[in-house]
C-alpha cells in the first residue's frame, strides 16, 4: 500500500486487531476439545489453522460435525467466550491510536464477524465505542463471512473505495478488502500467523501503532 494517498476512512476489524483475545479464544476452544477427548491446541497452532468461515476451523481441530452438527459446539464456545469476556483486554496502544486518527480527521468504523448486538456491547464495555462513526457486525454467532456486510457498509459510507483502508489481522480481512476493492494493512498480533499473512499480502506490521507511519 502506498503511504496515505487520500485516505479518509479506516475500517477496523475488532477481534485480534483492537482486542487482544487470541489466547483467550484458545483457552475457550480447549475447554470444548477436552470435553470431547480431542487433542488440545496452543496459540501457535491456532494461528496456523484459524480461518473463515469458522466451521472449517472447527473441522480442522477435530470436531465431528456430522454427528453433533456445528451449532452445538459453536454456541458452547460463544457462551464460554462471553461468560468471561471481562478477562480480555485491548491492545495497549489502542486508545492512543484511535485518538490520533480521530484528531487527524479520519472517519473510523468497525467491520466485524462478531454478531452485531454483541459487537456494540463489547466495544462499549471496553470504552471505545465513541471513537467510531459506524459499527457493523453480522447477523449470527457462527463466524460467517464479512464480505456482504462489508459491501453494505461501504455503500452506507458513501465514499470511493480509494478513500478507504481496512486494518485487520486475518486472511479473511484480505478477502474482504479484495472484494471491496480497498487498501489493506494487516497486523501480525491476531488470529493468523505473520507467515500466513505475508504469504497473502505485502503490508504486514508487527504492532498496531506501526499503522501510524503508513496513514499519518
Amino acid at each position: 500500500m502506498k503511504k496515505n494517498r487520500g485516505k479518509k476512512v479506516i475500517v477496523w476489524d475488532w477481534n485480534g486487531t483492537l482486542l487482544d483475545d487470541v489466547d483467550y479464544c484458545v483457552d475457550c476452544i480447549n475447554v470444548l476439545l477436552h470435553k470431547r477427548n480431542l487433542p488440545l491446541i496452543d496459540s501457535d497452532t491456532y494461528k496456523e489453522i484459524f480461518t473463515f468461515p469458522v466451521i472449517e476451523y472447527y473441522k480442522s481441530v477435530g470436531f465431528d460435525l456430522e454427528t453433533e452438527g456445528f451449532e452445538k459446539p459453536a454456541m458452547e464456545f460463544i457462551n464460554l467466550y462471553y461468560g468471561r469476556f471481562s478477562e480480555t483486554k485491548l491492545f495497549p496502544s489502542v486508545p492512543d491510536v484511535l485518538s490520533l486518527f480521530k484528531a487527524l480527521g479520519y472517519r473510523q468504523v468497525v467491520l466485524s464477524a462478531m454478531e452485531h448486538e454483541s459487537l456494540v456491547k463489547t466495544l462499549a464495555g471496553k470504552g471505545i465505542l465513541s471513537f467510531f462513526d459506524e459499527v457493523t457486525g453480522v447477523g449470527d454467532h457462527y463466524g460467517s463471512s464479512k464480505e456482504e456486510t462489508g459491501k453494505h457498509l461501504l455503500k452506507n459510507l458513501g465514499v470511493n473505495p480509494d478513500e478507504v483502508v481496512i486494518i485487520g489481522d486475518t486472511l479473511h480481512d484480505k478477502q474482504v478488502a479484495d472484494v471491496l476493492g480497498v487498501d489493506l494493512i494487516l497486523v501480525a498480533t491476531g488470529h493468523n500467523s505473520k507467515k500466513r499473512l505475508l504469504a497473502a499480502h505485502p503490508v504486514v506490521v508487527d504492532k498496531l501503532d506501526e499503522v501510524i507511519r503508513l496513514l499519518s
